[in-house]
């Protein structure tokens, strides 16, 4: 994010009615875009559902929560909490 004076990029009018609200402040001005969600990009979201999907399946296989939560280096209750939602 770069650093512009608003006197030099928006018309006059403008720039007259946002000294009305934020004069001698800095602010931003988000682009007009479509917000990614969590963890599209990096394929955060993609690794933690099959992840999850992987536990539930060894858990209805009958493995234990103790040893499927020893296996993924998790919490006991977080693997409760994947298998029971």
């Amino acid at each position: 994010m770069k650093y512009m004076n608003a006197a030099k990029i928006l018309p006059d009018e403008l720039l007259i009615e946002i000294q009305k609200y934020a004069q001698g402040e800095l602010i931003y001005i988000p682009k007009n875009e479509p917000k990614n969600m969590w963890g599209e990009c990096s394929g955060s979201k993609a690794y933690y559902r099959n992840r999850n999907k992987e536990i539930l399946f060894q858990y209805r296989e009958g493995k234990s929560v103790e040893d499927i939560s020893k296996e993924f280096g998790l919490a006991f209750d977080t693997v409760k909490k994947i298998i029971y939602t």
